[in-house]
């Protein structure tokens, strides 16, 4: 079965065989372990919403290229955007 390169999630694949065999349950893992994993929240709700979540296709080596940029990818494109915007708004 060949898969969807647009399924394809290079910043989380998907589980191997290997994967699974390694994987232990949450409550085998160390005591310090298991309370640090659960002392970290998440970032929450924003002070002052301003951005949207939504759903955008984008070819896939302009993705490709933001990723290869590293940890941020996501800010930096859309700060790109806000630049081009700057040039060719409506």
């Amino acid at each position: 079965m060949k898969t969807n390169p647009e399924l394809m999630d290079n910043d989380n694949p998907e589980w191997t065989d290997k994967d699974f065999k390694n994987a232990v349950p949450f409550s085998a893992l160390p005591e310090s372990l298991q309370t640090k994993l659960r002392g970290i929240k998440g970032r929450g709700k924003q002070k002052s919403p301003t951005k949207v979540s939504t759903t955008v296709r984008f070819d896939s080596d302009v993705l490709d290229a933001f990723r290869a940029t590293g940890r941020g990818w996501q800010a930096r494109m859309n700060e790109a955007l806000k630049e081009w915007l700057k040039d060719h708004a409506a």
